[in-house]
């Protein structure tokens, strides 16, 4: 004799739907365990069956005081599954429009769009186009340093390291005077100190030369302004 087949999911939860439905009344989870195997639902099973019937809001439970209770009504089941077919109308109409709307533009789009030989060379001509395109960016990079703008800011920057160096050149003025007025009598470790923190006895400010624009002309690719 075969082994008796056991209950689908979906066969269990309309087994315990049988049971709130039967009655209207309100369970705790402990009962309904008790229940389920009158319905031949093994009590191993009943709280992940209810569990799964309140998910899809067809049982619906309420905490009172220190207790969980469940129930659920034909009525309210009934409401649910026209709320969620309302729901799905609703969205499969608005995917058909979309579709239709998609289609419209995709068939919008093909106009013109017809395979010809025209339409080959003219494809071909703008492949060759992009690829010079391609070729003509690669090269201009390669002329980036002779750029009017990246020369300008290359200057720019130049001007101001020359400011901040020169400020912290007149800093190291100032403290050497200071240190002078305030330990004349420690001339000779003073100038030695100096020496050794790599101050050089010709130490002084920095001249800020004009860099002459020839010099980048000069870098100049020939044949390239």
């Amino acid at each position: 004799m075969s082994k008796k087949r056991g209950l689908s999911l979906e066969e269990k939860r309309g087994k315990i739907l049988e049971i709130f439905y039967e009655s209207q009344d309100f369970y705790l989870l402990k009962e309904l365990e008790k229940l389920g195997p009158k319905k031949g639902v093994i009590t191993q099973s009943v709280k992940d069956v209810v569990q799964s019937l309140v998910d899809d809001d067809l049982v619906l439970k309420d905490k009172i005081g220190t207790s969980v209770y469940f129930w659920s009504l034909p009525s309210c089941a009934g409401n649910q599954l026209r709320n969620v077919y309302r729901k799905l109308e609703s969205d499969l109409q608005s995917s058909k429009k979309r579709h239709t709307e998609l289609v419209e533009q995709c068939n919008a789009l093909k106009k013109g769009r017809e395979e010809s030989d025209e339409r080959e060379e003219a494809l071909e001509e703008l492949k060759a186009v992009e690829l010079k395109h391609i070729e003509l960016k690669d090269e201009m990079g390669q002329y980036a340093d002779n750029d009017p703008a990246a020369f300008e800011a290359m200057k720019n920057a130049i001007e101001v390291a020359h400011a901040a160096a020169n400020r912290w050149t007149d800093n190291i003025f100032t403290l050497q005077q200071w240190c002078s007025n305030n330990f004349p009598q420690a001339k000779e470790e003073l100038e030695q100190m100096y020496k050794d923190v790599g101050i050089p006895e010709d130490f002084d400010y920095l001249e800020l030369s004009p860099v002459p624009l020839s010099s980048v002309g000069d870098q100049t690719v020939e044949g390239c302004p």
